[in-house]
């Protein structure tokens, strides 16, 4: 971005502060402080095994989730510790097919071990700046040890969110930046700079899951829930079992009413992950829709197509969002190209870093974000909270949008909460659907700039 366009920028969110935009927004107009120039002088990694209950989604389930852990030094003696938690299934459904649960997400570790091997003294200013020359050689490694010549990006991506978390953190003490706002570089602030008082918290529900238990959760005050279609089979099968999913669920809740809505009724949003095979399948989903009155409250649907299926989406009536097909902003683009006007962002599984890229891009071309999830532990529920709480409002809602599903999947959930430096805080509580992100949620940046005892201790002897 070049200066001409970052002041547009700064002087178009001036113009709609009145919208909602907070006064702090204006900082972006501030002038920038020369950057650290940060050298990495000592790395480790080490990783936590987390049992999950059983995560259905394309086709096949999740049980065991890999909590990986990266160390940064550098020659000021700076330590940081970033996490990430791996989504094989997810990043690649490929590799989880032809690998065990165990030994695919060995082979993520893997490639999260080498990119920190790969950037063990060297030096960078920013941690986009490290992303871009780190994950073509990450890629290209995770290619040459899963033996899969189309290993997807996404992959490589999720490999690096331990290694790019870290360097943000690092990033930020060496050049005393103590808010999650001020590290924000310039060129990526127009797309972060709302600041909502509360953000959805979205729980996911896999394939399968009935009616009744989706209901429970509306009883319990969730308004927008995940709900995964895409159900094992044909696609003949599938349709069938997704229609009638479909059905069910509008019965039981389609009536419910929510203050978090402009229509005041409560939101759809269905993730199909890449298992429609033709976009006519898809149009039967939709028609039902209509039939029985449902079509007007879907607000997304998610990666209905697998990522080389280029058809057309624009023409649906529905909003369509690109997920794990936007593996970089050059992705993103080009989804947006397809038709797809919204796109589920990940901090959490794509490097804060791409996130920035991303986020920036969709805020330029008007394409509404929304947080999604990786079934993350709770200090990653808030550095994807922290982007959150800061998208521009998604049309039709009053709220910012995050799912956060690892409440309902980790076994030892209360554990890893634990974890957690902010362990407690009311921005870490869902209350009646909602986190509330109140000022002391931005002035302590969702806590995730302080370490946490437990990680801190996996390198005590390091």
């Amino acid at each position: 971005m070049n200066r001409r366009e970052f002041l547009g920028y700064t002087g178009a969110l001036t113009a709609v502060g009145v919208n909602g935009f907070s006064p702090e927004s204006q900082a972006m107009s501030r002038p920038e402080k020369p950057l650290a120039n940060i050298k990495i002088r000592n790395v480790s990694s080490n990783f936590e095994r987390e049992p999950l209950n059983p995560y259905r989604f394309k086709g096949s389930a999740i049980t065991d989730s890999w909590q990986a852990i990266a160390l940064l030094e550098s020659e000021s003696g700076i330590r940081k510790i970033g996490l990430g938690t791996q989504g094989v299934l997810w990043s690649d459904s490929s590799v989880f097919a032809a690998h065990s649960e165990s030994a695919g997400n060995a082979l993520m570790y893997a490639m999260s071990e080498r990119a920190l091997q790969l950037i063990k003294g060297t030096s960078f200013t920013t941690p986009v700046e490290l992303l871009d020359t780190v994950l073509p050689e990450v890629l290209a490694y995770g290619k040459k040890i899963t033996g899969n010549p189309n290993l997807r990006k996404t992959f490589a991506l999720n490999a690096l969110v331990c290694v790019d978390n870290a360097a943000w953190l690092l990033y930020a003490q060496e050049n005393k930046l103590t808010r999650f706002d001020d590290m924000i570089p310039a060129a990526y602030r127009p797309g972060l700079s709302y600041r909502h008082k509360a953000v959805a918290s979205i729980p996911s529900f896999s394939v399968g899951t009935t009616a009744e238990r989706i209901k429970t959760a509306a009883d319990e005050g969730y308004f927008i829930m995940k709900l995964k279609t895409g159900s094992a089979g044909t696609q003949a099968e599938m349709i069938e079992k997704d229609i009638a999913f479909l059905t069910a669920v509008h019965k039981a809740i389609g009536h419910y009413e929510t203050p978090y809505t402009k229509t005041g009724k409560i939101p759809y949003y269905f993730d199909a992950n890449g298992r429609y095979e033709k976009k006519e399948t898809l149009l039967r989903f939709l028609d039902h829709a209509k039939k029985i009155g449902a079509f007007d409250q879907i607000a997304v649907i998610e990666e209905p197509f697998e990522e080389t299926n280029e058809v057309f989406v624009g023409d649906l009536g529905v909003r369509v969002a690109a997920d794990e097909s936007a593996h970089t902003v050059e992705d993103a683009a080009r989804r947006i190209e397809q038709g797809y006007s919204a796109i589920a962002v990940k901090a959490i599984a794509k490097t804060l870093s791409m996130t920035m890229k991303i986020t920036q891009l969709a805020y330029e071309k008007k394409i509404p974000c929304f947080c999604a999830d990786l079934t993350v532990n709770p200090i990653l529920v808030d550095w994807n909270k922290a982007v959150a709480a800061r998208l521009s409002p998604f049309p039709g809602m009053t709220v910012g949008l995050q799912e956060t599903n690892g409440h309902q999947y980790y076994k030892n959930w209360d554990k890893l909460m634990s974890y957690h430096p902010k362990a407690g805080a009311a921005w870490t509580k869902t209350v009646k659907g909602v986190y509330p992100t109140d000022q002391s949620f931005y002035d302590q940046s969702g806590g995730i700039l302080e370490p946490s005892a437990h990680y801190e201790a996996l390198f005590v002897d390091k």
